[in-house]
């Protein structure tokens, strides 16, 4: 199938479409208008087939999870999400695996009111970059630099089931019924906490998102706003369905260093945390304190029961060149 064929077909018609974009897919660029008094947040995440996705995982989970990603970035800065446009590398055309994708990236950014703009279809490698943009009101980003000492730690959802489901996947953990299928479609199908980042304008003192696991990316955090941390390990959200599959140890070296759960960890100051409850109410998401920052700059601390507590790995995921 030629390329402009391929496009005309499966992403020329379908999707959600907005009043902001001029000029869609079927040009050179896409035009779009930016709100007055919005700025414009622009995030890009590349996901390659057995890096960031099994490659015989179902097309719709593929696609899914490609915009749940960049959605999670947009989330992380309080932004609230507008237009995205995809990059799709394939070395063969299988029309079935096509359609499946489209039905996962369409049933997202359906979901979200975001419009797929435009982007590019090459035969290479399995791979695929998204870029997803999205508006923020002047001065109220969320960023990893803001936070002080004294600030509390905050976690959405719960933390290490993704990481369980791809065990499950790739036959590391064995386990059966509902939890199984809990586990494995929260690897799947992770939730862009958007509402949540976008409640928290203002109210949050920094901001990112768990693509990397808990550890990782609450360090990132640390970097930035040179600050430590105190990390109550016991005190991580942790879910039925892991806490059913897995000692309570092990589902907490899921929940620090698995990654994967697109969530969103926050810092918040005392005389913000009262605002945060009623900020937050109704997102019907839950936001769980696991700790406070220290002026212990770049240090994290972690406990459990109020003991120091040593992990059995201590990072998340990184790449390696």
């Amino acid at each position: 199938m030629k390329e402009f064929d391929l496009i005309g077909r499966y992403f020329s018609a379908g999707g959600h479409k907005r009043r902001d974009v001029v000029i869609g897919i079927g040009d050179d660029c896409a035009v779009t208008m930016v709100p007055e008094n919005q700025q414009l947040a622009v995030t890009t995440d590349t996901l390659v087939a057995d890096v960031h996705f099994l490659r015989d995982a179902p097309a719709k989970s593929v696609a899914y999870k490609a915009v749940a990603a960049n959605l999670s970035d947009l989330a992380a800065m309080g932004a609230e999400p507008a237009w995205i446009s995809l990059s799709l590398s394939l070395p063969e055309v299988k029309e079935a695996w096509l359609s499946d994708f489209v039905t996962g990236l369409y049933e997202l950014t359906q979901y979200y009111s975001v419009q797929l703009i435009g982007g590019d279809t090459v035969k290479g490698p399995m791979a695929m970059t998204i870029t997803a943009q999205g508006f923020i009101p002047p001065g109220s980003e969320l960023t990893r630099s803001g936070a002080k000492p004294g600030d509390w730690v905050y976690v959405t959802g719960t933390l290490g089931d993704a990481g369980a489901g791809l065990d499950i996947l790739q036959g590391k953990l064995n386990v059966a019924g509902e939890a199984r299928d809990v586990l494995i479609n929260r690897h799947y199908f992770p939730t862009p906490r958007v509402a949540v980042g976008t409640a928290m304008r203002r109210i949050a003192s920094s901001c990112i998102d768990v693509s990397d696991g808990v550890i990782s990316d609450l360090k990132h955090i640390l970097s930035a706003s040179g600050c430590g941390a105190n990390l109550h390990v016991d005190r991580l959200p942790l879910s039925r369905a892991l806490t059913s599959a897995v000692s309570q140890d092990e589902a907490i070296e899921y929940a620090l260093s698995a990654g994967d759960d697109y969530e969103l960890i926050f810092t918040v100051s005392e005389e913000q945390r009262g605002s945060l409850e009623t900020s937050i109410a109704s997102t019907n998401v839950k936001a769980t304190c696991i700790g406070q920052l220290t002026g212990h700059n770049g240090k994290l601390s972690l406990f459990k029961n109020d003991e120091k507590y040593t992990p059995k790995q201590s990072t998340g995921y990184e790449h390696t060149f």
